[in-house]
């Protein structure tokens, strides 16, 4: 176990050197558009951990998601990974597309563009199929790539492929087998991403960043915090002034503020199967955790982000509300 840490210790720094020192040159990150709303605003929800063809009440969430969507009018769902279980997609025909994600999200409201990334079991699977074209020509509401921005006028959504972060699933992969195509070897493609993502973050003028992944960086559920994404990641989310993480990997509802920083960790991952009695706590402020079912909403405007987690009946759980920090007054409030 302890050369395994020393082990980790030194592939944590390599990767970071190179990053910084060694990198190629910055290519520039997929940029998709996505207008802001007349009055400047934006409504979305944000699901994670869900694809399992409506077993363990995913097709209860989506049911609740379908609702809350009509009622906020939403511009677009955001999906946390972990789309399909157990081992992601087949091939492109794998019928657990339209069973897990067709013929579940089927409420008005989310016929919408879902932007998604991958999650560890999607790697398990063939991660190239869920990155092709073909499935949006089976529904164009599914949109996944490894990593990318999503430009909606305020705000810049910078949707970062995490799985590759994690050095166990490299090294003791155990019975699993990850699909490594187009990402090995995994020092100079996290080189490359880390770096695409300052110099995206550096050239971005929206009013808000905020970070989309899979895995968690703070967590208080099973995965608790991942540590090479506070080695790597975090750093580079700190000094480009980047205002939320969202994440899934755990199956909870969980938001947690930094104490260094005014980051503030929100977690989506029940959309279905969700852990109860999991709790480790960590060295921040945890705000909610909700080790059950259900997903997340997020409204923003100029001025004000508020954050609602709703349960799998509906029910609202928890509000946050956080002014920007650049406003004339400062809210933060539940």
């Amino acid at each position: 176990m302890a050369n395994r840490s020393v082990a980790m210790g030194l592939a944590l720094a390599f990767v970071a050197m190179t990053a910084l020192c060694c990198a190629p040159g910055a290519a520039e990150l997929p940029r998709l558009d996505h207008p802001a709303r007349s009055d400047g605003s934006l409504k979305l929800l944000v699901v994670g951990d869900w694809g399992r063809k409506g077993t363990h009440n995913q097709s209860r969430v989506a049911d609740q998601m379908g609702r809350v969507g009509e009622k906020l009018d939403i511009d677009f769902v955001i999906s946390t990974g972990d789309n399909f279980y157990k081992n992601g997609l087949k091939g492109v025909r794998d019928q657990a597309f339209e069973e897990s994600f067709v013929d579940i999200y089927t409420a008005q409201s989310l016929q919408k563009p879902w932007y998604s990334v991958l999650g560890n079991h999607d790697y398990r699977g063939n991660a190239l199929a869920q990155l092709s074209p073909v499935l949006r020509k089976i529904d164009d509401r599914f949109i996944c790539m490894r990593s990318f921005i999503v430009n909606a006028e305020l705000v810049d959504f910078f949707f970062v492929d995490t799985t590759p972060f994690q050095l166990e699933y490299w090294t003791h992969p155990g019975k699993h087998r990850y699909d490594w195509r187009g990402v090995a070897p995994r020092g100079n493609y996290l080189a490359n991403l880390l770096k695409d993502l300052d110099v995206a973050m550096k050239k971005s003028t929206a009013r808000w960043k905020i970070v989309v992944g899979h895995h968690t960086m703070r967590s208080v559920s099973e995965h608790r915090d991942t540590e090479e994404l506070l080695e790597l990641l975090l750093p580079v989310l700190k000094d480009n002034g980047v205002d939320f993480y969202i994440n899934g990997h755990d199956h909870c509802l969980e938001h947690i503020s930094s104490r260094d920083s005014p980051l503030q960790y929100f977690t989506s991952g029940g959309g279905s199967k969700a852990w109860r009695g999991v709790f480790h706590p960590n060295k921040d402020k945890l705000r909610f955790f909700y080790d059950g079912q259900g997903f997340m909403s997020l409204q923003l405007n100029q001025d004000q982000a508020h954050f609602i987690f709703y349960d799998v009946f509906g029910n609202i759980l928890y509000r946050w509300s956080s002014r920007h920090p650049q406003s004339s007054t400062y809210l933060d409030e539940e």
